[in-house]
């Protein structure tokens, strides 16, 4: 028998062509990932601290200066609309209303003797008994007594004014909620004298971080719950906020209208305000368990019983506390991998980590 012998060269290319069929059969190796498995997680609710207030108050003063002789009210007392809460020292006062008196009745006087002159030129005149320069000069006398008259008149009606505000009266139904002058003090015109806070409308007044800026929007809802009882709870909506930051606290300063409060939501009460929005059921993920681009977003989603990953499209959109919310594509108990999702191919079998190989 001859045997044929095989050439060194198809040897070495028939051992390449085996190895490349070995490698092409070969499994990807098992891959160790982080996993979660999907769950619902509410919105984290956040709370604010400040204080109920009244929605309007009003700083009072005196219209004039003077000293003040009596204070009828303390912090805390009720106060009704018109009620006098101070009065100064009048006695100038009333003596500048004498004054303008004494004036108004002289010149009333003159501008009645004005009159009876001119009627008396008028009868003269159509006897030719005067001239008509002599009955023109008692006009002019008359209409300029008539204007002193009127402007003695104002004079009296100012000088009536300014004795009526040395006394201090409520504006409005409400409570003190300050006392900034005491008895005896000079005080000038303007100056703060009470603080009364009105009795209708409430705010919760609280501070609320820059960080948290789309709450203060004008309108956002919030639940508003007394400290002393939380179960007491009323609805409001964010009716005032300031401008900008408070430059120590870096918060903003907010005013909570409150729907119809009770009783129990007295002036300086401690509350919590949270947001008032519906619960989500959405599913919550970390931002690293995103594949794909824009538009095509994808998680590995990992078989129980085989281990193995394969990819879902998902719908998302990115959470108010860090990562992304599943709108649809994944469903509650679904084990996700949460770390290295560019590093994966479909079928691959996975290790979760904590679990034995």
């Amino acid at each position: 028998m001859k045997l044929t012998t095989i050439p060194p060269l198809l040897l070495i290319v028939a051992a390449l062509a085996g190895c490349e069929q070995s490698h092409e059969g070969a499994e990807a190796p098992v891959r160790p990932v982080l996993t979660m498995v999907a769950e619902i997680r509410h919105p984290e609710v956040v709370g604010f601290t400040g204080t109920v207030e009244a929605a309007f108050s009003a700083e009072l003063g005196f219209r004039v200066l003077g000293r003040i002789t009596a204070r009828n009210v303390n912090v805390g007392d009720v106060v009704r609309k018109g009620q006098v809460l101070a009065t100064i020292d009048d006695s100038s006062l009333r003596l500048a209303v004498d004054k303008a008196k004494a004036d108004l009745a002289s010149e009333t006087a003159k501008l009645d003797l004005a009159k009876l002159t001119e009627e008396r030129q008028k009868k003269l005149l159509a006897t030719n008994a005067t001239t008509k320069e002599s009955f023109e000069d008692s006009q002019q006398s008359r209409e300029a007594s008539e204007a002193s008259v009127k402007q003695l008149q104002a004079d009296l009606t100012k000088a009536q004014e300014q004795l009526s505000y040395a006394e201090l009266r409520s504006e409005v139904d409400g409570v003190v909620s300050a006392v900034s002058a005491e008895v005896g003090q000079v005080v000038s015109a303007g100056q703060t004298i009470l603080t009364v806070a009105g009795l209708g409308d409430r705010d919760a007044v609280v501070d609320i971080p820059d960080t948290y800026y789309a709450l203060t929007a004008i309108g956002t809802p919030f639940v508003v719950t007394l400290q002393a009882n939380p179960a007491i709870r009323v609805k409001g909506k964010v009716r005032e906020t300031a401008p900008q930051a408070d430059a120590a606290t870096r918060s903003l300063r907010t005013k909570i209208a409150l729907d119809s409060p009770p009783e129990n939501y007295r002036l300086g009460s401690t509350v919590t305000a949270t947001q008032d929005s519906p619960e989500k059921d959405e599913i919550w993920l970390p931002a690293s368990a995103i594949g794909g681009a824009d538009g095509a977003q994808f998680v590995w989603v990992v078989d129980p019983q085989t281990k193995k990953v394969a990819t879902r499209t998902v719908t998302i959109e990115a959470a108010e506390n860090g990562g992304v919310s599943v709108l649809s594509g994944l469903k509650v108990g679904e084990r996700v991998v949460t770390a290295g999702v560019n590093s994966l191919s479909n079928d691959q079998t996975v290790r979760i980590a904590g679990e034995a190989p």
